[in-house]
């Protein structure tokens, strides 16, 4: 495993494979929630993954730009040092970075593979009843939030998106303390994940990630979820959306060989040294 620091995000490496992965984690992560994903398939891909700013080993975010533009751009110099495109998979807010990055350099993307996107614009949008149930159930967050008590707002974020196991009062303090950090960036993310400030769902925004796309759901998450991926899909030239039997939001750490598996049948389509279509 190697590991590094790029202009204070710190990445890592895991595997000895061929195929080279750029990967982005959820909200309240870090880069070794992909150890699990990664050696699964250890001798088939080799897996970089970044701390988000204000998570894991990375530098706090300084707030200059807006929190989903600033990891982009973290995300993108990375994905610069490449010798080669990589396949780009997210998870969760992570996802909705992958999907950025891919728009903006498409020549150096391979694959992308987005797990529980949180672009919640898109049910907004598109089924605004079943979004409206879904931010009444998030309402004690932001009143928390607002109040200023963010460790309890983070605790109820965690169990409302989270494993479920361990309990908050199971994790240790420094868990709790790094997942706090954390969790100051995610209100401060609403336009960009609620009100689409990016644009990504205007006509022929996504035209660009021309790319084979794989969306990814599970079945014990939010209802909301695969309606997202579906909305993405039709939005994408070269997309398709999966449910994962018996995952919820976190699968790529709770179901880590089931979503190997599945990586391993869409990567199989998509050749090592296969150019896209969308280069710039």
């Amino acid at each position: 495993m190697k590991d590094q620091k790029l202009s204070g995000i710190f990445s890592q490496e895991f595997g000895s494979g061929q195929r080279r992965v750029l990967a982005m984690h959820c909200s309240m992560a870090h880069s070794g929630a992909w150890r699990g994903l990664a050696h699964e398939m250890a001798d088939e891909i080799t897996l970089k993954g970044f701390d988000m700013y204000s998570h894991g080993r990375s530098v706090d975010w300084d707030e200059a730009l807006d929190f989903q533009v600033a990891n982009v751009e973290a995300g993108l110099r990375l994905l610069e040092t490449e010798a080669a495109p990589v396949d780009l998979l997210g998870h969760s807010f992570g996802a909705t970075v992958a999907l950025r990055m891919a728009k903006a350099r498409p020549d150096l993307v391979r694959s992308l593979c987005l797990i529980e996107p949180v672009l919640f614009a898109v049910t907004r949008l598109e089924a605004p009843e079943l979004q409206a149930e879904l931010e009444a159930r998030e309402a004690p967050f932001r009143e928390l939030y607002a109040a200023g008590d963010l460790e309890n707002a983070t605790r109820f974020f965690n169990r409302m998106w989270g494993t479920g196991k361990p309990k908050w009062p199971e994790l240790p303090a420094a868990a709790r303390a790094a997942m706090i950090r954390g969790m100051e960036a995610v209100p401060k993310s609403f336009d960009a994940l609620y009100h689409d400030a990016p644009g990504l769902l205007q006509p022929g925004a996504l035209d660009a990630v021309t790319m084979p796309v794989l969306l990814l759901s599970g079945c014990e998450s939010e209802p909301v979820m695969p309606l997202i991926n579906e909305g993405l899909a039709r939005r994408l030239p070269q997309a398709r959306t999966q449910v994962v039997a018996q995952a919820g939001h976190m699968m790529p750490i709770t179901h880590a060989a089931d979503t190997a598996e599945i990586l391993r049948g869409f990567w199989a389509e998509v050749a090592i040294g296969a150019e896209t279509a969308g280069a710039v």
